[in-house]
């Protein structure tokens, strides 16, 4: 970690938006439905970045929005890591079949695109950021899924895993002890990359209506509402924008750090 500069400004610019997500949860400079302000007011004075058009403060709609972004990205990742890693474990251990059947599943879902599927199941339920976050979740589980199941055969082919088998090792403890260690670093990597598409994911749904419901703060709906006064009041389009430009930036920067660090072929054509 010390060696890789990628890393570390990654972490910085996520660990800022935290920081942000975090302070909101004790101070907040008005309460989020508070639209007593001067409509489409410019940065200065009591609002520091200006009010929007039903004049509620941007700078308070931007911190409860971190909020909704790191949940929808850590929640997302969460139900794909679950799902995915589990039914990859599964499909990968099966043989025949099922092992046929189960990656032909993953592969139709892996060709509808996340923002798509996310919709079909978030319209089927609620508008609700509960229900995004699981749209989004289950949407990436096939990603991960097919490439758990990849890493796991990979493993399983090994001769140790046959050594151990032989020597008597139940299968459980050959995931626990042979198949995970060798297969997380790259879930890593790959779970830090599904982060920034589900923060993604989340600002398009909501932008279309389909995310957190209003007096929630999504950065994507704060988007949508500021469109039309683009070129009177820029303010309320860029914060957001820019905000969710350097979340998606610093988690794909963390995720190519992670690669660097955690693959030693990579990490010895760096050093040399």
């Amino acid at each position: 970690m010390k060696r890789s500069a990628t890393l570390w400004t990654g972490c910085v610019l996520a660990g800022l938006i935290a920081l942000v997500a975090l302070v909101s949860l004790f101070w907040l400079p008005y309460d989020a439905s508070d639209t007593s302000g001067t409509r489409l007011a410019g940065p200065g004075g009591s609002h520091l970045l200006g009010t929007d058009k039903l004049g509620r403060d941007l700078l308070t709609q931007l911190m409860t929005g971190s909020r909704i972004a790191l949940a929808a990205g850590l929640g997302s990742v969460a139900i794909a890591a679950l799902v995915g890693i589990t039914l990859g474990l599964v499909a990968a251990f099966a043989q025949g079949w099922f092992d046929d059947t189960v990656s032909a599943f993953l592969d139709i879902l892996i060709a509808f695109p996340t923002l798509l599927l996310a919709m079909l199941i978030v319209s089927a339920r609620s508008a609700t950021l509960t229900s995004a976050i699981i749209a989004i979740g289950l949407a990436q589980s096939a990603i991960v899924a097919r490439l758990t199941r990849i890493l796991v055969k990979r493993v399983l082919a090994q001769d140790y895993i046959t050594a151990s088998r032989t020597s008597g090792t139940s299968w459980p403890r050959i995931v626990g002890a042979h198949v995970l260690p060798n297969i997380w670093p790259t879930l890593a990597v790959n779970l830090a990359l599904q982060f920034g598409l589900a923060v993604l994911a989340e600002a398009s749904l909501s932008y279309l209506g389909l995310g957190a419901p209003p007096p929630n703060a999504s950065w994507g709906r704060m988007l949508q509402e500021a469109q039309a006064t683009f070129t009177t009041a820029p303010a309320g389009a860029l914060a957001p924008g820019i905000l969710l430009v350097l979340l998606v930036i610093g988690v794909n920067l963390v995720a190519d750090g992670l690669r660097d660090t955690l693959d030693p072929a990579r990490r010895r054509r760096t050093t040399a």
